[in-house]
């Protein structure tokens, strides 16, 4: 994996982060601006909210954050200290939302992890972990919402529905199928067999169509198996600390909007399980977003999803929800940032 200071310093730029506001505003201004029935009035029901709600939403995103933390410092034996872990989530979360989801921020996560003292090898098979059990959340979490609401967790298709919008099972399940199947390899590769993996990879690359990229996949393949080695003789309290980490850092996640939509309209607990579905089946169609943090399609998305469930306050929440969940990294990372180059390539630690 290339760990070039320049490269990887690059796309952690905080100038960046005028792109993703930029599509993501952009989008909420065109709904804004597209749809005949907003009016003053309709903005001024953001102060309708219940703030008892709201509270809750700004406890379980510290909580979210604070799981991750606790995460990244867990897996690693605590080599991290809660300064150094604050650190790497903070600008894991920053290099995430300035790069397209279907990309990620693997090669910053590991270079961060790098320069807070953690062997590449290791750091690679931390975030590759990370990566694989975060999937998994969706790949185990999906079937369990549709089998709970086929009918009520996609957006009712009616005639004025765009083309998008009536093909959001079909977006649905293409991203499904894409994040099964790399999670499904990466588990395998990191897990059980990596020497096999890099031995296909090799294999694949060797014909002359994609000869050029057989050095690379020779890398690759010998990156994975570093990695795998790092992760040997974890104990149970590894996994269980991983696998609960990962549960918990998702749901909060997801209760967030729950909170939020509970301050502006009367939601039973069969509707908060409802809405909970919505946000996974709508995960799922983000991450194959080419846009940094999916910002823009998230925005695009959010109406389809839940306008049925919001109807006037539909793009206040949508406002508020992007403004939890993606905006304060962009400018958490833009402060934390400077202050990192200076501790770990200046000041040390």
């Amino acid at each position: 994996m290339d760990l070039d200071a320049k490269k990887i310093l690059k796309t952690l730029n905080p100038r960046k982060v005028w792109v993703p506001v930029g599509l993501g505003l952009g989008i909420v201004l065109y709904l804004f601006l597209s749809d005949p029935t907003i009016t003053a009035d309709k903005i001024n029901l953001i102060f309708d909210a219940t703030y008892l709600p709201v509270l809750f939403a700004i406890l379980v995103f510290f909580s979210r954050f604070a799981g991750y933390i606790f995460r990244i410092k867990s897996i690693t034996k605590n080599e991290l200290t809660w300064t150094s872990s604050l650190y790497v989530i903070v600008l894991w979360e920053f290099a995430s939302a300035v790069t397209p989801s279907v990309v990620g921020g693997t090669a910053v996560a590991v270079f961060i992890l790098w320069k807070e003292g953690i062997k590449p090898g290791k750091a690679l098979g931390f975030v590759l972990l990370t990566a694989i059990f975060d999937n998994l959340f969706f790949v185990l979490a999906a079937p369990l919402t549709l089998f709970l609401g086929m009918d009520q967790v996609f957006p009712v298709v009616s005639k004025n529905s765009d083309l998008l919008e009536s093909s959001m099972d079909i977006l649905f399940f293409l991203s499904y199928g894409l994040i099964t199947l790399y999670t499904m390899v990466m588990a395998f590769a990191l897990l059980i067999n990596p020497r096999l993996f890099k031995w296909v990879l090799i294999k694949i690359t060797s014909t002359k169509l994609l000869k050029k990229w057989q050095y690379a996949a020779y890398k690759r393949g010998t990156e994975m198996i570093l990695a795998s080695e790092q992760l040997k003789g974890m104990g149970k309290k590894f996994w269980i600390y991983l696998s609960l980490s990962t549960i918990f850092i998702w749901s909060s996640r997801y209760l967030l909007l729950n909170f939020l939509m509970a301050s502006f309209t009367r939601i039973s607990v069969g509707e908060h399980v409802l809405i909970f579905g919505k946000q996974i089946i709508l995960w799922v169609v983000m991450l194959i977003s080419p846009t940094p943090g999916s910002s823009g399609t998230a925005e695009y998305f959010f109406p389809i999803f839940f306008r049925e469930d919001l109807g006037d306050y539909t793009l206040i929440v949508n406002l508020l929800w992007r403004l939890f969940t993606y905006y304060p990294y962009l400018i958490l990372g833009a402060i934390f940032l400077p202050r990192w180059i200076k501790r770990v390539f200046f000041n040390g630690k």
